[in-house]
């Protein structure tokens, strides 16, 4: 199919979905008809028709010279890597798991091992166009008479809008990457050196291309530090029997394909498919290829979350419940021994992932300071509720810790915030002012309602 062929039926898919939106009765929910998720914020069901974005899911240009895309809001990323690629290039940052779309990690903040340097994936669009709340199609960039929505789009979650298309920075890559993991004794430690090598952007004389951090207890941190490379003495596979984040306690050196690299967490969803028996020996071997995948897991998570298996088991057993703590928050560099040590005390799970960050420009939603160095903990599994306690305990403990901290916390999974206490985090002035714009008559959800209350 040419070029001028996409964009056409990307216009009739534009058009379409325009009308769809607009034969939605006034006062009825509006929610998006996905076949993934990588939310874990639970929301109440819903009768409402899902508004069809299945025509929103290609690249429909690649131009390598200005190393630029032009990619629809609904395309995974593993489908914009595998189109990038090819021309030797990536988007800056690519968050860990294949399912995450475009639109999804621009709206709802992403991450990953280059945002040391290259900031979160929203700072990498040039221009967006949007389906606003007001049912208009509008073309926002960072200067144009759109500027507050596509400033202000970054984690609003789909409360203002959703992205039909974006173009974006891409940056050259080799065809391998050089990892060294780095061995830290302590919180205090790793930290120094984050901040450090956050600033030097290298390493023993060689440039640092990518950077996180893995925490396997109080006394054991790894910063792997990885370099693109034109060759390689050997390359390692980890998306079959063998695991990555375990190499990360075995090698000190390791080299992976670029595209490897880029999934390296998707395999075993960092760590999580050890909750389903699959990082066991004869679990694993019969476990297909294809389904060690972070999707698979995740319906797995959902279809406990309906039929309440794990906790039915608990119950049988006559065991305390279970409390889902599964959230990402980032704190200033300097403060992470402080976060980490009460998280050892306070929630005790391990590993937990860090990942240095720094905002290339101002986000009023996200409102971190640019050019400051932040560490994106993150931390997905369970706990057992002590006796008495309130069923979202260790979450409210997290959440009040990281605002202690001059800290932020995604809102992809649970929050507990009263009202009050979430607009003085995530600007509600100015969030009320952009509803006001771009979403008058209140068709899409406020954005406290969705991420608080899981309307």
């Amino acid at each position: 199919m040419t070029e001028l062929a996409i964009r056409d039926d990307h216009q009739r898919a534009v058009e379409a979905l325009r009308r769809s939106y607009d034969a939605i009765p006034a006062g009825t929910p509006v929610r998006l008809a996905k076949k993934t998720s990588n939310l874990f914020r639970w929301r109440d069901p819903s009768d409402a028709p899902g508004l069809d974005v299945s025509g929103f899911d290609k690249v429909l240009s690649v131009d390598p010279e200005a190393r630029t895309a032009d990619v629809q809001g609904m395309t995974t990323y593993e489908d914009l890597v595998d189109a990038t690629l090819p021309y030797g290039l990536m988007p800056t940052v690519v968050p860990q798991l294949k399912t995450i779309t475009l639109g999804g990690a621009v709206t709802g903040l992403g991450i990953e091992s280059t945002s040391f340097r290259l900031g979160l994936p929203h700072e990498a669009v040039l221009e967006m166009q949007v389906l606003t709340g007001d049912g208009q199609i509008v073309t926002a960039t960072r200067d144009n008479e759109h500027s507050d929505l596509f400033f202000g789009f970054p984690n609003s979650y789909g409360t203002l809008g959703y992205s039909l298309r974006l173009k974006i920075e891409l940056i050259p890559v080799k065809p391998y990457v050089r990892l060294r993991h780095l061995r830290y004794g302590s919180a205090e430690a790793c930290a120094k050196a984050i901040a450090e090598l956050s600033e030097a952007k290298e390493y023993e004389g060689e440039p640092i291309d990518f950077l996180d951090g893995t925490v396997f207890g109080p006394g054991e941190a790894y910063l792997t530090v990885g370099s693109f490379a034109d060759s390689a003495p050997y390359t390692s596979d980890y998306t079959g029997q063998k695991i990555y984040y375990r190499s990360i306690q075995e090698r000190s050196v390791d080299f992976l394909t670029v595209r490897d690299y880029i999934w390296r967490w998707d395999t075993d969803w960092f760590w999580c498919s050890r909750a389903f028996g699959v990082q066991h020996p004869l679990v694993r071997r019969v476990w297909p290829d294809k389904a060690k995948r972070s999707d698979v897991y995740r319906k797995l998570v959902a279809y406990d979350r309906r039929f309440h298996v794990v906790a039915r088991i608990d119950r049988w057993r006559g065991e305390r419940p279970r409390e889902d703590v599964i959230q990402d928050i980032e704190v200033p560099v300097e403060r992470l021994p402080e976060f980490l040590d009460f998280f050892h005390d306070k929630v005790g799970m391990s590993p937990v992932w860090l990942c240095p960050l720094r905002a290339r420009d101002r986000w009023p939603l996200y409102p971190l300071e640019p050019g400051r160095t932040y560490v994106n903990v993150g931390f997905w599994g369970t706990v057992r509720l002590p006796p008495g306690k309130i069923p979202e305990y260790h979450n409210r403990l997290i959440e009040r810790k990281v605002a202690a901290l001059d800290g932020h916390k995604s809102l992809y999974s649970t929050a507990f915030y009263s009202r009050d206490e979430f607009w003085r985090h995530y600007d509600g002035e100015t969030y009320r002012r952009l509803k006001e714009t771009y979403d008058p008559d209140k068709r899409l959800l406020d954005l406290y309602d969705k991420c608080v209350r899981g309307r």
